[in-house]
């Protein structure tokens, strides 16, 4: 038997996966939620899958020393390189960000044209593209990485000049191609939304996938029975380096005080 009172494990490379755990915050309210930032080995969209793997297990495994319930794997780059290997080896629910970002995304698009911004690592896997694929079939899917929007993120650049260069750099090719939707394909790029938006500009929308992602964590709470009940509901915060970066950055992805963050 499960105790309701589980965390909720949540694991990304660094603050990103708060974006997650903000939307898991606000629809279900009850719940404990432990997260792990791997800060010290981000970021992973430059690592190879072997690399990956090996890392999203560690994390796994130091999550599941925490007794919890249900795993989410808040990193794009881990879902679309090590997701399956994890259900192999771990018993709980195991959910991921692709999926319902690509659910999503279909959904939204008007004209079956579909962009997609990751690390090179989740656009090299091609996990985006083949789950539009396998909704919409006669889907035109643009696949676009972007290895630098992860650091300027991690390094506060949210609002600088050169931000506003690079993402004008990545996202030339969009207007072109017709697209009118935009699936961000990594937890850190909604802290970049904005400019994003003002680039590509308001006729193009953008969906990123940490919504959805909490409401089929629900479904899975309410089908298993295992959804907490208690109204005393409490988060923990670990990380693999410099907690204090870590609580100073993820105050803005998760949009209230981090405090007490530990050093794994």
């Amino acid at each position: 038997m499960i105790n309701n009172s589980k965390a909720i494990g949540v694991f990304d490379s660094g603050v990103g996966g708060l974006t997650v755990m903000k939307q898991i915050a606000a629809l279900l309210p009850n719940e404990n939620i432990i997260y792990f930032g791997d800060t010290a080995r981000l970021p992973y969209g430059e690592k190879s899958q072997e690399t990956i793997i090996r890392y999203s297990i560690e994390n796994a495994l130091f999550l599941l020393e925490h007794n919890i319930k249900v795993l989410v794997v808040a990193c794009n780059t881990a879902d679309s390189l090590a997701i399956d290997n994890l259900r192999q080896i771990i018993k709980i629910p195991i959910i991921g960000v692709i999926e319902p970002g690509a659910e999503k995304a279909t959904l939204m698009t008007r004209n079956q044209r579909i962009a997609v911004l990751g690390t090179k690592g989740t656009i090299k896997s091609a996990a985006y593209q083949k789950e539009i694929a396998r909704r919409l079939p006669e889907s035109f899917v643009l696949s676009i990485p972007c290895p630098l929007f992860v650091p300027l993120v991690e390094e506060s650049f949210i609002s600088h000049p050169v931000t506003r260069m690079v993402v004008k750099e990545y996202l030339a090719p969009i207007k072109a191609q017709g697209i009118d939707t935009v699936l961000l394909g990594c937890t850190h790029y909604p802290l970049l939304k904005e400019i994003i938006q003002d680039e590509i500009g308001d006729d193009v929308s953008i969906v990123d996938s940490a919504s959805i992602c909490a409401e089929n964590l629900k479904s899975i709470l309410l089908s298993k029975k295992i959804e907490n009940v208690s109204l005393d509901s409490h988060y923990q915060y670990f990380v693999s380096d410099d907690p204090e970066k870590f609580a100073h950055l993820g105050s803005k992805f998760f949009d209230r005080p981090i405090q007490n963050v530990i050093l794994r």
